[in-house]
């Protein structure tokens, strides 16, 4: 697989950034040519720009025709669709009805080899970004703030991606630079400590809490990856980190700007009444008082970033058209709810699938589970996913809707103005639980339970007087259930690959679960890269 092309640029603010070269994947994911006497003209906005789009962009003009990679289909190339793929479809939350489609039954089945078209989709994705990256912090010096800012930022990302990198493949490739030179191989231990000390030494640079434009970075999304890499610092390097967890998800909730969103709205036009969860994940979030829960979004627009991932993704493939009557989906696209609900996220909400009603209205089925955040739509669907084929079975998702909760029009029906929450203030809640929990060895205690009474008083939930590990766990999914992060959730507490206790319908290929390898914890490195750079060797079991 290979990155495209002679040209990028960055058409969500209409610059331009010309290089007469061709970025590719193989060696160290170089851009070429290397040669130190080529010209390169560089419009440091646009490539600045183009980094940040490159969360919701595939290529150059709009949703198909000259991508970002070669070799995959443009609309999946995403970086969120793909990674979504590799944590959602292979774990307890979703499940997908074409079971058929190139790359797909290997990760819903647990099956996935070096091959995955998926694995080796975001592999490239990512590396796409750091090239892009490399370059810029390269190109790009000068000592006035502004340009000191966006260095950080795109350090940030650059960390960021590696984070990924360290926590989808373990081990992989690793460079700082475009250059001629292989890159170096790093192992999971070499990439946390890179990840750490890159987000310690960007943070001075960094904007203070909510002083950057919308959807850019600040020292609380350096807070916020921070104490996400020290809460699995067990999984990644072997030694916990939970007193460091803790200490960074505190700092994200007393940062004195975002805040757990707990407003609500009704709707002028139509009088539909809108949780505070819901308004996270409507179309106007970047305004309807949501925003301020949301430290790191992708931005979408429907008719500047015309794609197929991401929030476009999300709510095309979960609805069908009769379910669009009863929750407007806000666009004119149904993929007829492929994507849809394992039982075991039913389980979460109502106990048991037999309790889950038929609903097809969000207040029949909120009120059932006694949980704002059960945005889940029953009506002509059967709780069990027996036949994969059968587009009946499983409950749908209408948690993500381009529908805005002023009544406004949104700017397109074909594409969606929803933006992506990457980073939200409630995730800073339940690491300050889980990890407080995990510092009393493993026993519930009543120092956690502030942390997730927040966030069920936000959902209009019943609350406990303590949380167990396995509470916390299964509040993990009901707070952010197919919002792409679930595989790491389930790996850090031992509930992933390697073990048969937790099983999950269609779990290892079985309708009633099997267990699969321990080595699919993580991915592996594709298959050009270890051809290409000899450095390189393949994770354990593939």
């Amino acid at each position: 697989m290979k990155f495209n092309k002679t040209k990028l640029f960055a058409p969500v603010v209409a610059l331009s950034l010309t290089m007469t070269t061709t970025t590719s994947c193989v060696n160290d994911l170089d851009v070429e040519p290397i040669n130190p006497q080529t010209t390169m003209e560089m419009d440091a906005d646009a490539l600045f720009n183009k980094i940040y789009a490159s969360y919701c962009l595939t290529g150059q003009t709009g949703a198909s025709g000259n991508g970002d990679l070669a070799d995959i289909d443009e609309g999946r190339s995403e970086f969120f669709r793909m990674l979504w793929y590799l944590n959602e479809f292979t774990a307890d939350d979703a499940h997908w009805v074409w079971a058929t489609d190139a790359g797909v039954p290997e990760l819903l089945h647990n099956t996935f080899g070096a091959d995955n078209i998926f694995s080796t989709g975001l592999y490239y994705r990512l590396y796409f970004t750091i090239t892009l990256c490399n370059f810029y912090l390269d190109q790009v010096n000068g000592g006035d703030d502004e340009t000191l800012m966006r260095r950080a930022e795109v350090r940030f990302i650059r960390a960021m991606q590696y984070f990924h990198i360290m926590d989808i493949f373990g081990n992989a490739a690793f460079t700082e630079k475009v250059s001629a030179e292989l890159a170096q191989y790093y192992t999971r231990d070499q990439f946390y400590a890179y990840v750490e000390s890159e987000l310690k030494a960007c943070e001075g640079d960094l904007a203070e809490p909510g002083q950057n434009t919308y959807g850019r970075i600040d020292k609380v999304a350096a807070w916020n990856l921070l104490s996400r890499l020290y809460l699995n610092a067990e999984v990644y390097t072997g030694a916990p980190q939970w007193e460091l967890a803790k200490q960074y998800a505190e700092a994200v909730i007393n940062n004195g700007h975002y805040a757990l969103w707990t407003g609500n709205a009704t709707n002028p036009v139509t009088g539909e009444e809108y949780s505070a969860y819901q308004m996270l994940f409507l179309a106007d979030n970047d305004v309807n008082g949501a925003q301020k829960e949301i430290i790191f979004p992708a931005i979408y627009h429907g008719i500047n970033t015309t794609n197929y991932g991401g929030t476009n993704f999300l709510i095309f493939s979960t609805y069908s058209s009769a379910m669009d009557a009863n929750v407007p989906s806000g666009t004119d696209c149904s993929w007829g709810k492929c994507t849809r609900v394992r039982p075991q996220l039913l389980e979460k909400f109502y106990g048991n699938v037999d309790n889950a009603p038929a609903g097809k209205t969000v207040a029949e089925m909120t009120t059932a589970a006694n949980d704002d955040r059960a945005l889940l739509y029953g009506d002509g669907f059967t709780p069990l996913i027996e036949d994969e084929g059968d587009q009946a079975a499983g409950y749908a998702c209408v948690k993500f809707r381009n529908v805005r909760s002023d009544g406004e029009s949104t700017s397109s029906i074909a594409y969606v103005d929803t933006d992506l929450p990457i980073f939200r203030v409630a995730e800073a809640y339940l690491t300050c639980a889980e990890a407080i929990t995990r510092m009393n060895n493993g026993v519930a205690t009543a120092d956690a339970t502030p942390y997730i009474d927040k966030l069920r008083d936000r959902a209009h939930a019943n609350k406990q007087n303590l949380y167990s590990l396995d509470d916390i766990c299964n509040e993990w999914s009901r707070e952010f259930w197919f919002e792409g992060r679930r595989r790491m959730d389930l790996v850090r507490f031992g509930k992933y690959a390697g073990q048969g206790a937790y099983k999950w319908q269609w779990m290892g290929g079985e309708v009633g679960g099997r267990q699969f390898a321990s080595h699919m914890n993580i991915y592996a490195i594709p298959a050009n890269d270890l051809t290409n750079n000899s450095n390189l060797k393949q994770n354990g079991g593939y």
